[in-house]
């Protein structure tokens, strides 16, 4: 029971350990993607942080998995170089003894995945394609970032906007270009802010400012001043954002059984699946002699990681094109690595064999 408590402590503190260092590379990896996004003005600096959560949650399965796999594989691993191994077979124990610490330990990981695989990551994909949808109904001067250069939805204009003051109804310094006609005009103005009509439009003034309206490449340009000059401002209504696969909820995903939910249906069940096997496939391959290098159990295991989850892509993809069955691919590979994972506790543990039947001759 001692011992027990001991593992599990070590698994725990090696899993935080492993799960913030994958985690804090995932999220800065999201970041610096969103980041230019928002720097290109294709989502708005203010929305950074709400993709860059719903980003997280969407990938967290992944990296849990990831997580208890590495944590077993890891912890064993140490195991066999500190020769504590020796000490466990000298004991009477086995290999296949590890199995109940690590189903232990891997119980509750399994059970997180497949809640945030059955139900809290299609509900995150969902919030962020609803917000993406409410972002894109805003209107022009909504997505006015000050000192960066817009262009408006129609793509019709560009502005830039020196300072915004406030709650973004006034402006300083605006430069507006637009094209109408084969014409282009370019406004320049001290100052603006934002009037709402009697029937509800939206217009933009621009005070003390100047017009230049002219075509590319002719000489014919006209200039005018004025003190007050107001342009509409588009607005555009939210659309509801048309339901994917991902974002479909596990049992709209069974109501709907097409091609695509199938294959995302079997992914969703592939997480928790895969996790568990691969903390069991941990044990065998955590094997390394003391005498030699580790480098090899180590790389053949990251390939076994590998292998397995493009196994699993691959077996979504064809799902989804109509080349393999559902009742089939939902199982097929990890039936595989199950037969995978038999035949290296068979190789692990025919040593021990061999030894008690000499002992027993």
């Amino acid at each position: 029971m001692i011992f027990l408590r001991t593992l599990l402590r070590e698994f725990a503190n090696l899993a935080v350990a492993v799960f913030l260092s994958l985690f804090l590379i995932a999220l800065t990896t999201r970041l610096i993607r969103l980041l230019g996004q928002a720097a290109g003005g294709k989502i708005p600096s203010d929305a950074v942080v709400a993709f860059l959560g719903f980003s997280a949650l969407n990938v967290l399965p992944v990296l849990l998995s990831l997580t208890l796999f590495i944590t077993v594989l890891l912890a064993l691993n140490r195991a066999w170089r500190d020769s504590e191994m020796v000490i466990w077979f000298s004991s009477g124990q086995s290999l296949a003894s590890w199995l109940r610490p690590v189903l232990i330990f891997a119980a509750p990981l399994v059970f997180v995945i497949g809640l945030l695989s059955f139900v809290i990551s299609p509900w995150s994909v969902q919030m962020a394609e609803q917000y993406r949808s409410k972002l894109d109904s805003r209107d022009d001067l909504s997505r006015v970032e000050p000192g960066t250069f817009g262009e408006s939805r129609g793509k019709g204009r560009v502005f830039f906007v020196e300072s915004i003051a406030g709650d973004k109804t006034s402006v300083q310094n605006v430069f507006v270009s637009s094209t109408q006609h084969r014409r282009t005009g370019v406004m320049m103005s001290e100052r603006g802010y934002t009037e709402n009509a009697p029937n509800g439009d939206r217009f933009l003034l621009l005070l003390n400012g100047r017009r230049y309206e002219g075509a590319p490449g002719e000489a014919d340009f006209r200039i005018m001043e004025y003190e007050r000059y107001a342009t509409r401002i588009q607005a555009k209504e939210g659309d509801e954002p048309e339901a994917t696969q991902k974002s479909l909820s596990t049992l709209g995903l069974i109501e709907n059984p097409t091609r695509t939910n199938m294959g995302e249906l079997l992914w969703r069940i592939g997480m928790p699946v895969s996790a568990l096997i691969l903390a069991l496939l941990a044990i065998p391959l955590s094997f390394v002699n003391p005498r030699a290098g580790r480098s090899m159990n180590l790389l053949f295991a990251l390939l076994t990681y590998m292998v397995y989850s493009n196994l699993l892509s691959i077996s979504q993809a064809r799902v989804a094109l109509g080349k393999l069955a559902f009742g089939t691919g939902w199982w097929l590979v990890h039936a595989v690595m199950l037969v995978a994972l038999l035949a290296l506790f068979a190789q692990r543990l025919a040593p021990n064999w061999r030894y008690w039947l000499r002992r027993s001759a």
